[in-house]
């Protein structure tokens, strides 16, 4: 388990590596490293979204970088939403509480929607990914998380995967420059399937575009088959502690999914994205002592 920022970072580049095939071929992982050597555990601050609300102000990023540093974590997931400022000095001071706590940056996942019709609004989110990336690059954070959207009402699914797909391609060449790989999530909308996202995945010939495997986003009738056929792609994870086989609740099981991360010879972050009813500040520990023996066997 890599218990250095330096560590993680060099662990990190192997996700790099990982996006250099796009088209119609999964990703390339590196040969000769051992999925479970080149994984490492995250936590996404979302997970404790109630306390970060912003208009709450129970917790701050600080603290979570606090509550993260006692936990068996090699990194962080700082989600954009809770950001109390975005100043070059903020940023700053995250990357440098991060690295005293010796918790990387993993990734920063922020909102967007490119399937907008309106090209004055799709530029507004195609600009919103791209100032995320440079603040994500400052972090020294290793991917964005994007969304793809939904259909506007009246349009074409042909013509909405086409705007998405030019807007992910002119956000990769930013990307690009900044050494940051984009993930596009999994999150229902023209991505409720694999197929789905995939069709807006394989046309982007970019080095800096990957997924993001979101574990319990699949209402399909086998949601394992489907994580399986996105993981090749995969350039971060964020695990669920639920599935929703049908849209019906169950518990996930995690040694399943880590399983099927490692056929998939998976490199990258494996983030704890918690999002059950139970109180975080309980559950969050448990699911991630039993993630880290997971991850470590």
């Amino acid at each position: 388990m890599p218990t250095t920022r330096r560590e993680f970072l060099a662990a990190a580049a192997l996700t790099t590596c990982a996006a250099a095939a796009r088209g119609i071929d999964p990703v390339v992982r590196p040969t000769g490293v051992p999925a479970n050597k080149a994984m490492t555990l995250s936590l996404a601050a979302y997970s404790f979204r109630q306390a970060l609300d912003l208009k709450k102000s129970a917790m701050t990023l600080f603290d979570f970088l606090d509550l993260a540093a006692t936990l068996p974590l090699d990194a962080v997931e700082l989600t954009s939403y809770y950001f109390a400022e975005t100043t070059p000095a903020y940023l700053k001071k995250l990357r440098e509480h991060a690295a005293g706590k010796k918790l990387a940056i993993s990734g920063v996942p922020v909102r967007s929607d490119f399937c907008l019709a309106d090209p004055a609004k799709l530029r507004a989110e195609i600009a919103h990914v791209q100032a995320w990336t440079d603040r994500a690059a400052d972090l020294g954070a290793a991917t964005v998380r994007v969304f793809a959207g939904d259909l506007p009402k009246g349009d074409t699914l042909e013509a909405t995967q086409a705007r998405v797909v030019a807007a992910l391609e002119e956000c990769c060449a930013h990307a690009e420059k900044r050494g940051v790989l984009l993930a596009l999530e999994n999150h229902g909308g023209i991505t409720a399937t694999p197929a789905q996202l995939l069709a807006l995945v394989k046309p982007v010939k970019s080095k800096a575009l990957g997924v993001n495997v979101d574990t319990g986003n699949f209402k399909t009738a086998d949601p394992y088959a489907d994580i399986a056929a996105i993981a090749p792609y995969g350039v971060v994870v964020q695990v669920k502690t639920e599935v929703f086989p049908g849209g019906k609740v169950q518990d996930a099981d995690l040694a399943r999914v880590v399983g099927i991360l490692r056929a998939a010879n998976y490199h990258g972050a494996v983030v704890l994205e918690y999002e059950a009813k139970p109180d975080a500040k309980l559950a969050v520990p448990r699911h991630l002592a039993v993630l880290r023996k997971l991850l470590d066997a």
